[in-house]
């Protein structure tokens, strides 16, 4: 019985309360608090047990501070802004509380996701004895406990590895992002890097582009991104020569983004408007819908996963382990789309094994580093099966 205290009330805020509110039997006592309380107030009104919210800027680490002390939580799951992770960090640092994460830092004036001013707090953390788990949402997270059982449990040595991200879904709008509009565009319009033999590569955004046919949704056109996990899985998979990152996007994806780019809407910088500084991949953010909303309008699948190559037994052995995830069940469940849920209920589930002391330690800790054993049994009974098939290892389904 364990008290937990969640920052953030966006769409993937909305799914780590209502898993974390289905298992009383781990979390006794909530706390949803975000610099929007009514946002709270409408999460805990789906619910059908009581929680307790509260108002807190995610970007003053006295108010994060005095909000802990005040509930003295076990844990603390952090799902509001990657811009806030280092002052979330701090406070629990500074009050003792474990701290879990579902995406890596990113400076707010620079679109540049990686982890190391989170693995700078290494030596802090393991001094304190706490512990902090990074990226535990899909991708990252998931995505990287399947690279974890796989070197454990499938391989003697991978060499190669893909990770698939595809949503197959329809929202019926023109134009909109599934999850954060801010970060998503920050991520499609930057450099493409992958990590070749010891070495990072870079390609112009959506420059490589591959097809793949994804059970259950079918033939996807992907594009090669720079994402997070890469950053992490290429020093922490022992043996690994090359690793990609690809997305799906569909032909009238592209155009709108080719378009708001080429007019501007998508920069960093702010400008100045009428006496006013302004971003204008803000003022877009402000005038796309809010991806909390779109859970009842969005119909079809997410298949995310990844291809890993290697070698067992002196033999190459090539497997494909994966989730199909629902949007319209994730509705009728969590009142959210697939995108959240996938990022959400990860995030619960380590959580649950950090309170349990299955997951421990002292310092920071990227998931792959932990035992990913106790989290794939329990993934699936969770709301996330994984499938695993094996693949002809002399064949490039990204050919």
């Amino acid at each position: 019985m364990s008290k937990v205290l969640i920052i953030g009330a966006g769409g993937v805020g909305g799914v780590v309360t209502h898993k974390c509110a289905q298992h009383p039997e781990v979390f006794s006592e909530i706390l949803l608090a975000s610099r929007n309380e009514e946002k709270c107030k409408a999460i805990a009104a789906q619910l059908d047990r009581p929680i307790q919210t509260a108002r807190v800027d995610a970007d003053s680490v006295d108010e994060l501070v005095a909000l802990i002390e005040s509930f003295q939580p076990d844990v603390l799951i952090h799902v509001a802004l990657p811009y806030q992770d280092l002052t979330i960090m701090e406070a629990c640092l500074r009050t003792g509380v474990p701290y879990l994460d579902t995406a890596n830092y990113e400076h707010p004036d620079e679109a540049k996701f990686e982890y190391k001013e989170q693995w700078a707090f290494q030596d802090r953390y393991a001094k304190a004895g706490n512990m902090a788990t990074l990226g535990c949402g899909f991708d990252p997270g998931m995505t990287n406990i399947y690279c974890a059982y796989a070197q454990k449990n499938l391989f003697d040595e991978i060499q190669r590895i893909d990770i698939l991200d595809a949503n197959g879904g329809d929202h019926g709008y023109p134009f909109a992002t599934n999850f954060n509009p801010e970060i998503n565009i920050r991520e499609i319009t930057a450099n493409g890097r992958y990590w070749e033999k010891g070495e990072w590569k870079e390609t112009a955004p959506l420059a490589e582009k591959r097809t793949f046919d994804f059970d259950g949704i079918g033939e996807k056109d992907l594009y090669l991104l720079y994402h997070e996990e890469l950053e992490s899985l290429s020093r922490n998979i022992k043996g690994l020569e090359r690793i990609r990152f690809w997305m799906t996007f569909s032909d009238k994806y592209i155009t709108h983004l080719k378009v708001l780019e080429n007019v501007g809407m998508t920069r960093i910088e702010p400008i100045e408007v009428n006496g006013c500084e302004i971003s204008p991949l803000q003022f877009l953010k402000a005038v796309l819908p809010d991806p909390a909303s779109l859970g009842p309008r969005t119909k079809g699948k997410t298949n995310i996963g990844v291809i890993l190559d290697g070698i067992k037994d002196g033999q190459r052995r090539k497997v494909y382990i994966y989730n199909i995830c629902d949007h319209e069940a994730c509705y009728r469940e969590v009142q959210s789309q697939a995108i959240s849920y996938t990022t959400g209920v990860p995030a619960v589930t380590g959580a649950m094994l950090m309170l349990e002391g299955i997951w421990k330690g002292d310092g920071v800790f990227n998931v792959e580093q932990l035992d990913p054993d106790p989290f794939m049994e329990r993934i699936g009974e969770m709301g996330l099966p994984w499938q695993m098939v094996e693949l002809d290892p002399d064949h490039d389904p990204l050919a």
